[in-house]
């Protein structure tokens, strides 16, 4: 890999599965509806960790991190932005992949558990971004690869701040359900998808 990405060994042995090679061409392929769902996921990630930092007020260990995090994903949020103005690329609304919604719709509703498993599932996405953002940049133009490289110690470090909060918000051990919903992870990604987006499975047009 690229001298400049940070080792990633973590991430790959956290998540159950690599990307599937199918989606890696599908992105190569439609690589302008790439930069578009890259900038939804930035404004989503931000929105998250805001969301957090509203329902969590007395957290102030949470408030800060999310308060960081969303800054560092707004950011990169106007980072893809302007890649996409140099490129002429359109911002047009596309629909959300089934991937976040996917691993929410498993986040308990009683707390701690909703908010272990809202960091939990947080922890998650950043690091099957990260994982992403490194399998991708080294078929990429110059741009690009630059970009998505420098992306990777902050995704990987949000990764980090994600699982950290999420055990220090019980008493109980969560390695049981990070496995449970890692594993729900895993059929999201491997599974099929009817369109391409980031986060999506494998694309059946692939």
């Amino acid at each position: 890999m690229n001298a400049q990405a940070p080792d990633l060994s973590a991430i790959h042995e956290f998540l159950l599965c690599p990307t599937p090679d199918a989606w890696v061409q599908a992105a190569l392929a439609e690589p302008e509806l790439m930069l578009v769902d890259h900038a939804n996921c930035e404004k989503k990630a931000a929105g998250t960790a805001l969301n957090l930092m509203f329902r969590y007020v007395d957290n102030f260990e949470l408030l800060n991190k999310m308060s960081r995090l969303a800054r560092e994903e707004l950011r990169h949020f106007e980072q893809v932005l302007a890649i996409m103005q140099k490129r002429g690329i359109a911002y047009p609304h596309i629909s959300a992949s089934r991937y976040a919604a996917g691993l929410r719709a498993e986040v308990r509703s009683a707390e701690p558990g909703r908010l272990v498993d809202t960091l939990i599932c947080g922890a998650i996405i950043e690091a099957r971004s990260c994982e992403r953002f490194a399998r991708i940049a080294p078929q990429l133009d110059e741009e690009l690869q630059k970009f998505y490289l420098s992306l990777l110690k902050s995704e990987a470090r949000h990764f980090r701040d994600y699982l950290s909060l999420a055990q220090k918000a019980t008493d109980e051990d969560i390695a049981p359900r990070v496995q449970q919903l890692l594993q729900v992870e895993r059929e999201l990604v491997e599974g099929g998808d009817g369109e391409f987006r980031f986060h999506s499975g494998v694309p059946s047009r692939a």
